[in-house]
């Protein structure tokens, strides 16, 4: 099988899908690795460390020629960029990366409709034997700390507590708001860098997580027991629960320096946890960093990619924030993505074994169609009668 690289087209995007150090696991393996020329330039991986490594350096036009294409971004998650690298896929071609399937399905239809075999990195299940796969927790992971170094650069204050001959300087005060893999990264940053550090989650079985990164968790008296799924994400509530979240949140966020917003649920929108009231009541300097922006939002008034300014408080709204340090979030995606492939290949690539749970639940088309029961249904389209085979 020969597997190829090609450089990412989606605006501000500079992460690559693999790094050099990844190919010679993979020619190990028995794949034949080509690269785009220039695919891993703006992540800091020249031609040559990929020639070094093993990799042949082709076109853009030979890359999409390859068997299998490795990408970062793909259909929907590609925007307009998808376009064009639709139209060069061709039947039976194998392409992997993020494709955004649960909010994006129609494009998605559209790689069917090519007649490709699409997989959906976001879709990896969360167990054990996956992680090595997890896409959304390694890039997650940066952005939660990168989130915070944002917000510290936005903030007209430092963070930690400086003792001088001048005076004593007290510690800024940072609210995460959702503790998953981001929020816990976003804590420990935030604590790394001297703030004082409080968190919460509509999940109160990361209580503990949060303590034992050193920071206080912030419970409300809310009903929480239908608030986690199966797979471990937060669950989407009624909008009785959020009012009622909101309400008691306030006083917590008005006494915030930072708030770092990271609450999202998969496929739907994001919902509000800091509305326009609760903004006016923050001191002026302060920032909420929304990186759910992208989504809808957590904050009311913040805006993808632009900074607002609401009654002296500064809203971030970044929604690419692993791009921003490329080098090492492509490093853990390549990973990710190559440990993926070679199971895939163990399962029997090109075909497709249904009977295991990470190739099952990650594929979303093959042979003209969508496979994926939720994608279809996202797609309006009706269950399938029965198993591909």
């Amino acid at each position: 099988m020969k597997v190829a690289v090609a450089q990412e087209k989606f605006p501000g995007e500079r992460r690559v899908a693999l790094v050099p150090a990844a190919v010679a696991p993979l020619k190990k393996a028995g794949i034949d690795v080509a690269v785009e020329s220039g695919a891993g330039k703006a992540a800091g991986f020249s031609d040559d460390a990929y020639r070094a490594a093993g990799a042949e350096i082709v076109s853009r036009d030979e890359a999409f020629a390859a068997d299998c294409l490795l990408t970062v971004r793909t259909c929907g998650a590609n925007g307009d960029a998808w376009h064009a690298d639709r139209d060069r896929l061709r039947p039976g071609q194998i392409v992997i990366g993020m494709c955004d399937p649960l909010s994006e399905a129609a494009a998605c239809r559209e790689a069917a409709d090519r007649g490709v075999t699409l997989f959906s990195l976001e879709l990896v299940p969360r167990i054990t034997r996956a992680q090595s796969m997890d896409v959304l927790s390694s890039q997650a992971n940066i952005a939660g700390y990168r989130a915070v170094l944002v917000a510290a650069t936005a903030l007209p204050r430092i963070l930690p507590m400086m003792t001088t001959a001048a005076g004593t300087v007290t510690p800024a005060k940072a609210l995460i708001l959702g503790a998953g893999v981001a929020g816990l990264q976003a804590i420990a940053t935030a604590k790394r860098l001297g703030a004082q550090v409080s968190a919460y989650d509509v999940r109160p079985a990361v209580k503990e997580q949060v303590q034992s990164l050193g920071a206080k968790f912030v419970e409300l008296p809310l009903e929480t027991g239908t608030s986690e799924t199966a797979g471990g994400y937060a669950k989407a509530m009624g909008e009785e629960f959020y009012a009622k979240q909101r309400e008691l949140l306030g006083k917590v966020v008005a006494d915030s320096d930072i708030v770092i917003c990271t609450a999202l649920i998969p496929g739907q929108k994001a919902p509000i946890l800091v509305t326009r009231e609760m903004v006016a009541r923050m001191r002026p300097g302060s920032v909420i960093v929304d990186m759910a922006a992208e989504r809808g939002g957590n904050c009311e008034g913040s805006a993808p990619d632009e900074t607002v300014v609401l009654d002296g408080v500064t809203i971030l709204g970044p929604t690419n924030l692993p791009a921003e340090v490329p080098f090492h979030t492509s490093q853990l995606y390549a990973k990710n993505i190559s440990t993926f492939l070679q199971h895939l290949v163990k399962t029997g690539l090109p075909d497709v074994s249904l009977d295991d749970e990470i190739c099952r639940d990650t594929l979303v088309a093959r042979g003209g169609q969508l496979v994926h029961p939720k994608v279809r249904e996202r797609a309006g389209l009706p269950p399938l009668d029965a198993p591909t085979t």
